[in-house]
């Protein structure tokens, strides 16, 4: 996999927000290439989730009316309850020759990736993680993606030790031409995780939709 060279986790503020908007510009929209790829029948169902949203999660750290954001370290793993994952194991991902986002090989379905060019899960702005929710091969890590409701735990565990705990507050599902690039990948005020993967029909051999999960850091 190709990856990105990671902007520096010690930039002032001010810095950090023409990152963003620089990242923006730089990528292409959402998973094009998620779900089953090819021309092989669905081996794992249609999935669809319900659009929701809640106010953002009770944070017990607050600074400058955040939680209160961690220290880069590299994503080791990650753990949904709701949606029996639990893994140790975390891919880097880049950009592809398309701008796109890269998504785990076929071989690496049980595994999430990190976007390299964003920060790490638990500093201030949005981290990106990626995960399959099913591929040619059958069901992957995402495969009870379904399950997954407003205010559940996202867990991702650090190479410092430490665990970044992230509480959903919004899930959306959108066609993949109608990827909202800005909202995903622009700036925050604090600590966020979107954790994206594919759902819908297939179409042209691969799924026509992503979900997305939008999450707070809450410890």
């Amino acid at each position: 996999m190709s990856t990105t060279t990671k902007p520096s986790t010690q930039q002032p503020r001010t810095a950090g927000l023409v990152a963003a908007s620089v990242l923006v510009a730089a990528l292409g929209g959402g998973l094009v290439a998620c779900g089953q790829g090819g021309a092989s029948a669905a081996l794992a169902p249609d999935v669809t989730v319900t659009n929701a949203a809640s106010r953002p999660a009770a944070r017990p750290q607050v600074q400058d009316g955040q939680a209160a954001p961690l220290k880069a370290a590299r994503p080791t793993g990650l753990t949904i309850p709701s949606a029996g994952v639990r893994t140790d194991t975390m891919l880097d991902l880049g950009l592809d020759e398309n701008h796109e986002l890269e998504v785990p090989s076929v071989a690496d379905a049980e595994k999430p990736g990190w976007y390299t060019g964003a920060v790490t899960p638990g500093e201030r702005g949005a981290a990106i993680l990626v995960a399959h929710y099913d591929t040619a091969k059958g069901p992957a890590l995402l495969r009870d993606v379904a399950k997954m409701k407003i205010n559940d735990v996202i867990e991702v565990g650090r190479a410092d030790g430490s665990t970044a705990k992230f509480r959903i507050r919004e899930i959306q599902q959108v066609d993949k031409k109608d990827f909202p690039t800005n909202k995903v990948y622009g700036t925050t005020a604090g600590p966020e995780l979107r954790l994206i993967t594919c759902g819908g029909p297939i179409r042209d051999g691969h799924r026509s939709d992503n979900i997305i999960f939008f999450a707070d850091l809450v410890k």
